[in-house]
Formats: C-alpha cells, sequence, structure tokens
C-alpha cells in the first residue's frame, strides 16, 4: 500500500514525469470562480469550460454529487472535476462538504488512474470553499486511492492557500 506525499507548492503545476490526474472538487451547482479551479483556468481553460457545460446538459448526463469528469488538458495531464461540494456556501444545513460524494467520486477516479497508469496530485480536497475537514477527507483518499497502489501527492500551497 502507497502512502500519501505531502509537499508544498501548487497541484496545479505536479512536477513528476508519466501520467497525471489533477483531481479537485466542484459544486454541484456547475459554479467555477473561487479557490483550486482558479489556478486550473490560469493553465488550461479545457477543465472549466467542461464542467460548466456538464452541468448545463446534466438533464442527459450524470454530472451530481459523486460523479467525475476528466478532462484531458495535455497529452498525459488530466484534470478530474469531482462533484464533492452541495452548493456554494454554508447554509442551514451546515458546511457544503459531502464526504460520501467524495468517497464515490474517488472509487471512480481509481479505475480511470488505474487504467492510465497515472499518479494524482491534488489539494486538500474538500478542505477549502467546501469546509471540510482533512481528518475526514485523507481516510477516503488512502482507502480509494493509496490503497490501490496509486501514487497521490497531496499540495499544500506556500501561501496557506489552495
Amino acid at each position: 500500500m502507497s502512502e500519501i506525499t505531502y509537499v508544498r507548492g501548487d497541484a496545479a503545476v505536479p512536477s513528476v514525469k508519466g501520467a497525471k490526474v489533477i483531481a479537485h472538487v466542484c459544486n454541484d451547482l456547475g459554479g467555477w470562480g473561487k479557490g483550486f479551479v482558479l489556478a486550473l483556468s490560469r493553465r488550461w481553460p479545457e477543465p472549466e469550460t467542461a464542467c460548466r457545460s456538464w452541468h448545463r446538459d446534466r438533464a442527459r448526463n450524470d454530472f451530481g454529487l459523486g460523479a467525475v469528469q476528466l478532462v484531458r488538458v495535455e497529452s498525459s495531464v488530466w484534470v478530474a472535476n469531482m462533484i464533492g461540494r452541495r452548493g456554494a456556501g454554508r447554509g442551514s444545513k451546515g458546511v457544503p462538504v459531502c464526504y460520501e460524494a467524495i468517497d464515490t467520486a474517488l472509487a471512480c477516479l481509481a479505475d480511470e488512474v488505474i487504467e492510465r497508469g497515472a499518479s494524482v496530485h491534488m489539494p486538500r480536497i474538500g478542505c477549502g470553499l467546501a469546509d471540510g475537514r482533512w481528518s475526514r477527507t485523507e481516510p477516503l483518499i488512502t482507502e480509494r486511492l493509496t490503497g490501490r497502489g496509486i501514487t497521490v501527492t497531496v499540495y499544500d500551497h506556500g501561501d496557506g492557500g489552495a
């Protein structure tokens, strides 16, 4: 079983060789404009365009909590848009993070990553705008990804943001 590697840096710029999947959590409203997605959009327009289209056409596809959309951005780099957040902010129902959806998305992601022979790179998913706790998210990553032998690197941004 692999372990999660923690590094300081930007998950949108993984510096390892080989096939890579950059995984992050999106909300179920199709919104894109705060947090880690800004780093992705600075590098590639495709993940945002694909996510917005996926949401817009949701009546005819699998868009919803727990779904994953893989978007190829370079020959051996994909971005995984994982729907793991309810709404856009705190409300009467509590924090927006949905651990069950993240778990479902990670399980789906694992099969795709193994098929591509890729490593996974991510910020501390579910812990930024989704207001989640890493102590709840980390075991999901361990079970679904590293437990299947997938190399996972988690990036902590130098300025404290994700």
